[in-house]
């Protein structure tokens, strides 16, 4: 058939759950109601490595309205004994399983649950409940353990080159170590988990998840339950930036006492709580880089040190980055780990590039000062539009675009003042850039596409919206695949019992299931045909496919005035459905798919009192074709502020003779506000790609993070001609 008239893609669509957002009609996991709905509070652990010696649950058995004190003593024996099961986001070993022995593996740890008629009566008797410890030494901090550094089990290429021979030879040559701390993701929505008891003893329940089927299949195996009692669904979440790729403690928890008690349950976590489980890891990174007298990269080796837990090896991709950015023919990566009595690291928005990218173009910055070049010239003379990780050319790199189109809308200048000479009165000025990438995935995804009674579309699929836009880019998807104006499209998610998805986060959400969704509506649109075909009076049964297009809400012969409206076709033959499963294309093994930025910052540093403020930015993002440039728009804001925010703000402070997070709030956990953020201009530069998949979308979630705190601390030094390399940049620290 010919494509449709009406046209979607690409138009800066409202919010098609706007509304309920906004006027509170949209739930979320911790507000769904149950008949008899009882609550349920975490008691965490107060050492961080040891044994459970006793628990005295008395006091607050003896609590009025209190149901159950749940710890690994009574906890239903269903749950699993083995390590053999892995969700979708697991890393290298043994994953965590709450109340599953006497061992205190973290600072924070649950060690029991106390369940009650209402939550102010939980977690009173929470704290009646008294637990005796068998503590033993603990070691929580990365720089005191970094000679106990392993090998990570991390798929870093392997060296090309001599890039250790190079580097001695280079007439140009940097090296420095960049330290970033652990950050929690702090979405607004704490975790959260109902557990509806139904009344043939299946669990239906409201979780905060990235994928309701990976947590359907966590609680199956952990609980030894078959997949149909178990039915998970995420509407709505309130951001999660990754918080929510694994099951969280609260969901297990959850469902063994809504199994013991035969009740339904929920468990929310406090705000505090949201520090007792994964973070972005702390890294030490050393990069070496060396460069010939015109800044052409000889050689480059980036080491990087990572922190996990015991029981599980998280490696993220932070030192890859620097083999695929730029040209260079003799790298060397490595990749090591130290194990450290806190609980397991956890993908964070741009999981391995936020870190790793900072390191990298913040040595680039080092390298163009030492060598009298303009940052953004080193950059284009290293410019490779070859991935040398893998040997194979991108499907598309409009980068050096962003660089220009950015340059040009920031003002970047042609010849750099040098450092610490800029001045407005007691203000330092400084500018800096830097480039981001981040990899254009897709992954297997399913949908499916019904026609309703009044010639709209119902579109489904099990993915989440974590405040993304799903919701309104997979609308645009149906939307204009099928002919239909937006509103007559309805889009279902967030549901264990939908079409398979993967877990919605590396940004291929839109690449993946948009791919599905447009692959369902295909064939719901072929299956329309095929219906008009056989109505008596047969408009369609002589005209080929490809003659045939959709608009508004008909099947219309491009050649004549033959038209027949959906309506028709469903009163004929009732509700006629399709569904389709999108798979990456052959092609894409032929190429490298990635994402690229060009963020340029201007600061002022106050020279009396050392505070820094990010006036303005230009981030310059080369995504492929954008579905919705105004959501879009808001992932790549976001996004920028969370790198300003990392570089200047956030930080979670450890009180390591504790092994506890001290600053476990919001009111000393920093994180930007309002006044903290200047001007940030957003602009997509044009990239047509016929490989990365059939929408040419390579998504925009992560992308807008890479290189911001970069940027800044690049600028800061242009500022003050002080190099901070351990983030955040405080005030003391520039004092």
């Amino acid at each position: 058939m010919n494509r449709h008239p009406h046209r979607s893609i690409g138009t800066p669509l409202d919010r098609v759950d706007g509304p309920l957002k906004v006027t509170g009609g949209a739930r979320y996991a911790a507000e769904y109601g149950a008949e008899g709905l009882l609550h349920g509070a975490v008691v965490n652990s107060r050492i961080a490595r040891g044994r459970i010696i006793a628990i005295d649950s008395d006091a607050a058995c003896a609590v009025p309205g209190v149901r159950l004190v749940m710890s690994h003593l009574n906890r239903p024996p269903l749950a699993a004994d083995d390590d053999s099961y892995e969700d979708e986001d697991s890393a290298d070993g043994s994953s965590f399983r709450p109340l599953f022995n006497d061992r205190v593996l973290y600072n924070g740890q649950p060690v029991a649950l106390v369940v009650a008629d209402d939550l102010q009566t939980a977690r009173y008797a929470a704290a009646l409940v008294t637990v005796e410890y068998a503590t033993e030494p603990h070691a929580t901090d990365l720089r005191r353990q970094l000679d106990d550094a392993l090998p990570a089990p991390a798929e870093l290429p392997g060296p090309r080159g001599d890039a250790d021979g190079a580097l001695a030879s280079a007439p140009v040559r940097i090296e420095a170590q960049y330290e970033l701390p652990v950050e929690h993701h702090n979405p607004m929505e704490p975790h959260a988990s109902t557990v509806i008891y139904q009344a043939d003893g299946s669990l239906l329940v409201h979780d905060k998840t990235q994928g309701s089927q990976n947590s359907q299949s966590y609680l199956c195996h952990v609980l030894k339950l078959e997949p149909t009692q178990v039915r998970v669904q995420a509407a709505f979440i309130g951001g999660a930036f990754g918080s929510g790729l694994r099951p969280q403690y609260q969901l297990p928890l959850a469902a063994m006492a809504a199994l013991m008690l035969k009740r339904s349950v929920r468990v929310a976590l406090t705000r505090q709580q949201q520090f007792t489980f994964g973070y972005r890891p702390r890294t030490v990174q050393r990069l070496s880089l060396g460069a010939d007298a015109e800044g052409r990269l000889l050689g480059l080796v980036h080491q990087v040190t990572g922190q996990t837990s015991r029981f599980e090896q998280f490696t993220a991709h932070v030192a890859e980055w620097s083999g695929m950015l730029y040209h260079c023919d003799n790298v060397r990566l490595t990749y090591r780990l130290v194990p450290l009595d806190v609980y397991t690291p956890l993908d964070m928005r741009a999981p391995g590039a936020a870190e790793g990218v900072y390191a990298l173009e913040c040595a680039m910055d080092e390298l163009a000062w030492a060598a009298g070049l303009n940052p953004l010239h080193l950059r284009l003379i290293n410019f490779t539009a070859l991935n040398q990780n893998l040997g194979k050319p991108y499907s598309s790199k409009a980068l050096r675009d962003c660089y220009s189109e950015g340059a040009r809308q920031f003002g970047w200048p042609t010849q750099m003042p040098a450092p610490g000479t800029l001045r407005e009165g007691e203000q330092r000025i400084g500018l800096g850039m830097a480039t981001g990438v981040w990899e254009a995935m897709q992954m297997p995804a399913s949908a499916s596409a019904a026609l309703a009674p009044d010639g709209s579309v119902v579109v489904a699929s099990a993915t989440t919206d974590i405040g993304t836009g799903t919701y309104t880019a997979m609308t645009q998807i149906a939307a204009e695949t099928l002919g239909l104006p937006p509103e007559k499209v309805r889009f279902v998610l967030g549901d264990s019992s939908l079409p398979q998805a993967p877990l919605q986060g590396g940004s291929f959400t839109v690449s993946s299931v948009g791919s599905a969704v447009r692959e369902a509506c295909l064939a719901l649109r072929q299956t329309l045909l095929e219906a008009a075909r056989q109505l008596p009076s047969g408009p369609f049964q002589h005209i080929a496919d490809d003659q045939v297009q959709c608009s508004e809400g008909h099947l219309q012969a491009a050649s004549s005035s033959q038209r027949i409206a959906f309506t028709e076709l469903f009163q004929r033959y009732g509700s006629l459905q399709a569904s389709a499963t999108a798979h990456p294309s052959a092609l894409r093994q032929r190429y490298a798919t990635a994402t690229h930025s060009a963020v340029f910052v201007e600061v002022a540093v106050d020279e009396a009192l050392g505070t820094v403020r990010v006036r303005r930015v230009v981030s310059a993002i080369a995504a492929g074709r954008v579905v919705n440039p105004k959501t879009a728009r808001s992932q790549i804001l976001g996004g920028v502020v969370w790198g300003v925010s990392m570089a200047l703000h956030e930080a979670s402070l450890m009180d390591h003779g504790l092994g506890r997070f001290m600053n476990h709030n919001l009111a000393e956990y920093h994180i930007p506000v309002q006044a903290d953020i200047g001007d940030i201009r957003v602009l997509f530069v044009d990239e047509p790609d016929a490989v990365v998949n059939p929408l040419g979308s390579k998504g925009v979630g992560e992308i807008g993070v890479v290189g911001v705190a970069a940027a800044v601390a690049n600028a800061v030094y242009h500022a003050t001609g002080n190099r901070i390399r351990e983030l955040p940049i405080t005030l003391d620290k520039l004092l």
